[in-house]
């Protein structure tokens, strides 16, 4: 799952990405609206997080545009708890505006993952959480994967970067795209965490008679064909 934090408090900025990291999202941060609306148009995200009391950010106004661009990822937006009347403003005005819910801070970081979980499900979520490639199934928020109707557990690491090989089935999927993508981080030729979680991943879904093939395409990267 690929994550748009906007929040312009690094604090808050650094709690959110740290926590859903290690819930197996990749986070990309911006510091203000305009940042945040650039880079949802050049990336498909699955869910936005929104900080609406910023000084950089008018969170009304920023999904206005948002959804005049006919944007569709699920918005999930942060209030204070002093932002009482900030809160009263956006339930009044994003009615038509198809905003999806609101968490107020300070929180658990549970609930936080609970009201992401939640978005996710909704069917107006632009992105599919049952994924089916042949005889492999994944669901995304649930965090489970099914192999011939045999339940396989993943880390946090290995169901990313099978989600990502599922969503891409049959794609040549390079090294350097896997590395952004699924982990957020720039690939260099010396790194071999890539190689090394294709084989954990390997020897979990091969257990069995049937095989899940991860193809090795020399010199690029790896193409699950099913």
């Amino acid at each position: 799952m690929r994550a748009l934090l906007v929040a312009h408090e690094r604090g808050t900025a650094r709690f959110i990405q740290q926590g859903l990291a290690r819930a197996g999202y990749a986070v990309d941060v911006a510091v203000d609206g305009q940042a945040g609306l650039n880079d949802v148009l050049g990336t498909d995200y699955d869910v936005i997080i929104l900080d609406i009391v910023s000084p950089l950010i008018d969170g009304l106004r920023w999904l206005r545009e948002f959804r005049t661009k006919r944007l569709k990822p699920p918005v999930l937006f942060l209030f204070s708890r002093e932002g009482m009347e900030e809160r009263l403003e956006f339930n009044l005005s994003t009615l038509n505006l198809e905003a999806n819910d609101y968490l107020v801070k300070p929180f658990v970081f549970s609930e936080l993952l609970v009201r992401l979980r939640s978005l996710l499900r909704r069917p107006s979520a632009l992105t599919d959480t049952l994924l089916q490639v042949g005889d492999l199934e994944m669901d995304t928020v649930a965090h489970q994967v099914r192999w011939h109707n045999q339940e396989i557990h993943l880390s946090v690491r290995e169901f990313a970067l099978l989600e990502y090989l599922m969503r891409h089935s049959g794609q040549v999927l390079t090294r350097a795209q896997i590395a952004q993508q699924v982990w957020n981080f720039k690939y260099t030729s010396d790194t071999k965490v890539i190689d090394v979680y294709i084989g954990y991943l390997r020897r979990k879904l091969n257990q069995g008679a049937a095989k899940v093939p991860i193809q090795t395409v020399r010199g690029v990267g790896y193409r699950l064909s099913l």
